[in-house]
Order: C-alpha cells, then sequence, then structure tokens
C-alpha cells in the first residue's frame, strides 16, 4: 500500500438532521454495509489498530458499531460539537507517540478509494504537512474553497460562510478528507481558534498555520463521486447507485456476464467467480459467494448463501443464510432455501420450501415440497439422502430422515424415518362413487 506509518481519526460526531431518522446517520447503508462499515473498513486496512472514532454524546451506538466490528477502535466523544478541530483535539490522545501520517476520514463519505488514501498520506511521506483531497462540484456554493497559488501550491482552505466575494468564484473545493504530519499535528493543532462565522475550530485552519510555518501543502483532485457526503436521503440513494455502478463494472472486469447490469444490485462483500451468468433483477445481499460457471437467472435473491461451480438459481428463487449448493445442484423457480445443504447434482426445481436440511447428492425434490421445520418453538432438521425422490407436494414433518434413493409418494405427509430404498406413501386411499357426479348436477340442477 504505502511505507509510511499511518493512523486514523474517523469523525463521526454529527446528527444527521437531515436524514430525518431515529438511526445515527452514518449507520444507514450502502451496499448493504453501514457508511461508516466502509470507512472503517479502509482505515482498519491502512492503520491497522491506530483507528480512533470520535462520535457524539447522543448516539453512542456509533461506537457500539465500531466496537462490533473492529474492537480495536478507540472511541472519543465530542460533546457539544464544535468544529473539525475540536473533533480531531478529542481523538489526540490516543495517538500518544504515533509517528507518521494521520488521515481524517468522515464516517458519512463511504466512496473515496484505497488507493486515494495511499496516495493522499505519500503526499506526507514527501514532505507536506498537510494534505487534502479537492473536487470541483456543480455546485460549489456549499463547500469550503482551496486556494492555490500561481505554482499550485495549496496555501489556504476558506470555508465559504467566511470566503469573500472573489473566493467564492473558486470552484475548487474542499473534500474533507485530509493527511496530516502527526508531529505538527500535535504542535499546531491548539494554536487553532474560533473567530469564524461559526464560531467553530477549523481543522483546515492547519493550512494557513502550516505555511506561516514554511511547510509545504498539498491537494490531490479527485472526482466528486469519490468523496460524496450522504447526508440526506436523496445523498444516500445518490451514493449507493454509485456504489452499485462500480460494483457493477468489478463483476463484468472480473468475467461475469451481466444480462442487465442496470438492475443487478450487488452487497459490500458479495464474491463473483469467473463466466457467471447474472440475469436481470438479481439481488446480491451480504455474505453470498457465486463460484465459477454458475447461472443466476432472472428475480432471484440472494442473502448469506454459496452456490458452487456449475450450479444454477431461479428465476424467482430466494436463498437465504445458510443456503449451501454445491457443484452442479439446481434450484428453481419459487423456491425458497434456507440453512441447507444442497448436495452435488441435486435439483430443487419448483415451488419449495427447503429450511433446515441436509439434502444428497442427486436427490431431485418434487414440485410443491415442503420441509416441516418449525414447531413454533424450535428448529429441526430434515436429512434426505442421495438419489432419493420426493414426490410433489409433499410435506416432510422433522426432525425426519429419508434414506439414500429412497421414494417418498406425491401429496404425502412423512413423519416417521424412511430406510434407505424404501417407499413411504403417508395419503388417504382414493374412493371413486360410481355415478356420483351425475347424481349431484341433477340435485342441484332441480332435477329430480
Amino acid at each position: 500500500m504505502t511505507d509510511i506509518n499511518i493512523a486514523a481519526i474517523v469523525l463521526a460526531a454529527g446528527h444527521g438532521k437531515r436524514m430525518k431518522s431515529v438511526k445515527p446517520k452514518v449507520l444507514h447503508e450502502i451496499g448493504g454495509r453501514a457508511m461508516l462499515g466502509h470507512v472503517l473498513d479502509k482505515a482498519m486496512m491502512l492503520a491497522l489498530d491506530r483507528v480512533t472514532l470520535v462520535i457524539g454524546d447522543h448516539a453512542p451506538q456509533v461506537g457500539d458499531y465500531a466496537k462490533r466490528i473492529y474492537p480495536k477502535t478507540a472511541i472519543a466523544i465530542q460533546a457539544p460539537p464544535r468544529g473539525t478541530g475540536d473533533a480531531v483535539a478529542k481523538a489526540l490522545p490516543a495517538l500518544e507517540g504515533f509517528d507518521g501520517a494521520v488521515l481524517i476520514l468522515n464516517g458519512d463519505t463511504p466512496l473515496v478509494r484505497i488507493e486515494t488514501l495511499c496516495a493522499l498520506a505519500g503526499e506526507i511521506k514527501n514532505g507536506a504537512a498537510v494534505a487534502v483531497l479537492g473536487f470541483r462540484p456543480d455546485d460549489p456554493a456549499l463547500y469550503g474553497r482551496l486556494k492555490l497559488n500561481a505554482e499550485g501550491a495549496l496555501v489556504a482552505i476558506v470555508e465559504t460562510r467566511d470566503a469573500t466575494e472573489e473566493e467564492r468564484k473558486i470552484d475548487l473545493c474542499n473534500g474533507g478528507v485530509m493527511a496530516i504530519e502527526a508531529a505538527f499535528l500535535h504542535a499546531r493543532l491548539k494554536d487553532i481558534d474560533n473567530k469564524n462565522a461559526k464560531n467553530e475550530y477549523y481543522l483546515t485552519d492547519l493550512v494557513g498555520l502550516a505555511r506561516a510555518d514554511h511547510r509545504k501543502c498539498a491537494m490531490l483532485e479527485v472526482d466528486p463521486d469519490e468523496i460524496l457526503g450522504a447526508d440526506s436521503r436523496a445523498d444516500l440513494a445518490e451514493a449507493e447507485m454509485i456504489f452499485q455502478g462500480r460494483a457493477r463494472a468489478e463483476a463484468l472486469e472480473g468475467g461475469a456476464t451481466l444480462r442487465d447490469p442496470s438492475t443487478v444490485y450487488f452487497s459490500y462483500d458479495t464474491q463473483i467467480g469467473q463466466d457467471v451468468v447474472i440475469g436481470p433483477n438479481v439481488v446480491f445481499g451480504p455474505g453470498v459467494v457465486i463460484e465459477d460457471n454458475v447461472e443466476i437467472k432472472a428475480f432471484s435473491h440472494l442473502e448469506g448463501a454459496k452456490v458452487a461451480a456449475g450450479a444454477t438459481v431461479g428465476p424467482f428463487a430466494r436463498l437465504r443464510p445458510g443456503a449451501n449448493l454445491l457443484e452442479g445442484a439446481k434450484v428453481g423457480n419459487f423456491v425458497e432455501i434456507k440453512n441447507a445443504d444442497i448436495g452435488k447434482g441435486a435439483k430443487v426445481s419448483h415451488l419449495t420450501y427447503i429450511g433446515d436440511a441436509e439434502i444428497g447428492a442427486g436427490a431431485n425434490i418434487g414440485a410443491g415440497t415442503i420441509t416441516c421445520n418449525y414447531d413454533g418453538y424450535s428448529k429441526h432438521k430434515t436429512t434426505i439422502g442421495a438419489g432419493a425422490f420426493i414426490g410433489s407436494n409433499s410435506s416432510l414433518v422433522a426432525p425426519l430422515t429419508i434414506g439414500a434413493d429412497a421414494y417418498v409418494g406425491s401429496g404425502s405427509v412423512i413423519t416417521k424415518e424412511v430406510d434407505a430404498g424404501d417407499l413411504a406413501v403417508a395419503r388417504g386411499r382414493q374412493k371413486a362413487l360410481k355415478g356420483w357426479a351425475a347424481r349431484f348436477r341433477k340435485t342441484n340442477k332441480g332435477e329430480r
């Protein structure tokens, strides 16, 4: 990645009122993961155990979330909120003795690339005291402006409320992501004041302090998509769109075929092999692994599932957490699989629910079959042996074992073990009453 020591401070103390939600802003999801989770993933990748999260006292669940996914995260509390400089000051004790580049990240900015952060830290290695990401938005009105000198070096960051009319004409804006030399941060952070329109301590004032010390400041310009901050539901939707666009491009680049890319939705951890074919309107929730040569047909939904090479899924299939399809297995239309292993070459072709089960290799599960796994209090397992044939519209009442190569007659309710090679039929006997239908019709037509 980079050969400079990196620490990270993640700012997540804001109230996020524009999100109109009881859930803290940074815990809203992009690609099936909280925005904060995306940011912490990158921070931990670069900084390992030198990551500090700054939260507000109004949202302890933000810290709880961070500790749950990365127990080594240090937590600092900013209360009341008094600007980014004050937030970083709250995190500074956790960096005592650290020497290197300190990345300042925002918990609501999940799309910044790891390569970009490495390049930003690299500017500190190359002698800059401060390095910032800049971008050119369509409307710069709400953003701080980056002032460059004639040589293109960064000389100041001016918040929009404090900018002059001339400074507001600048279209190069502050992206809010920074890297700061640790020694400089420790030495000069205390010199930031709050003499500005918002009476806050701006971390961006470090640029002016660095210039006063005759230190270099660097700016890296990036695409606006990378540093989109999601402050509202509309921003969240835009961030999701950008994330999905990246995920689709990555899947295509990796050797998958997407029949209609704009209708396929991925999660942050979706793994797709080569020569996978994905039909329209397929949704991947978190925890899905798809191996090579798999076909996922239209309108299928997968979450927490693994699909081995050569298997087929759908159309209109649902794989829930714990679904595990082995090589060549087939799960067809309107089939739901949950916490079940579907053996090599086994077929569950249509209109079936398989839950808490183990289906042997080459078994065939007929249409309308149900594993009755829940008794109102506990879940129970169904085991079906290799080569077994389960007739259509069967109800298999767990706990239950059906042996290898056994047959179950269509329409059966099976409650007892079926030995290997046996036939089990559990239904009422068919009975015919001669002439009954004709007599019934005459009676209902008023004929006697």
